[in-house]
């Protein structure tokens, strides 16, 4: 006799998570002007910690596509599907830059150098698509190494980054913040605009907070 599958827990079907711990509560719509295509790692996807999909629900100009290459060009110049008054914006040529550390050659040993980013891109935020990767640092980097359109866009550092508020997952590095935050201070340093982004990292804390009381409710073992 085959035993049967344990039931499986319901989803929301927004967030995609267990409704006993979906996030929707926290999703915060912001009117951004720059295109967000989120590459998200595969074991990314059901990562409770994960916030990527926090930030998918709250940017309307985003994407998020799963896979670890992304080896195809035309994934990054599809025109995203808006509805409303902006989809004709939407629907124009976009300039792509990759959300990337400007390591050195030294550092980075098999990447080719990044194109400059050109300086006129960045009077128009509106024409700019921000790619990012969601994944942990060896993930992002393998990512990268084994997708060659990637490698071959200008890339975006950020000038500043704050002390992150990502209490549920280690850093490995000082300085690394998670995809909601890092990508949140890109769109910043692109837009001019740092009041836009405040709520939804004053949501994010909220989500770390909801996170932090799931895990200190488990039983120990």
């Amino acid at each position: 006799m085959v035993n049967a599958a344990p039931p499986r827990r319901p989803h929301c079907p927004r967030c995609l998570r267990p409704q006993n711990v979906c996030i929707c509560a926290w999703v915060t719509p912001v009117l951004h002007e720059v295109e967000v295509l989120i590459l998200q790692h595969p074991l990314e996807v059901d990562h409770p910690k994960g916030s990527a999909r926090l930030l998918h629900l709250s940017l309307p100009r985003s994407r998020m596509v799963t896979g670890e290459v992304f080896a195809d060009a035309a994934l990054l110049a599809a025109p995203f599907e808006v509805s409303g008054a902006a989809g004709a914006v939407a629907h124009a040529p976009r300039h792509n830059i990759l959300l990337y550390p400007d390591i050195r050659q030294d550092q980075a040993p098999g990447f080719p150098p990044p194109p400059a980013l050109p300086a006129g891109w960045l009077r128009e935020p509106s024409r700019l698509r921000l790619i990012v990767l969601d994944g942990t640092w060896r993930k992002s980097r393998k990512m990268l190494h084994l997708s060659p359109p990637l490698q071959a866009l200008p890339r975006l550092s950020l000038w500043e980054p704050t002390a992150s508020s990502y209490r549920i997952r280690k850093a490995h590095r000082p300085g690394q913040l998670s995809t909601l935050e890092a990508t949140c201070a890109a769109l910043m340093q692109l837009e001019g605009d740092r009041g836009k982004f405040e709520p939804l990292l004053t949501a994010f804390d909220a989500f770390v907070a909801q996170q932090l009381g799931y895990l200190s409710s488990r039983p120990g073992p």
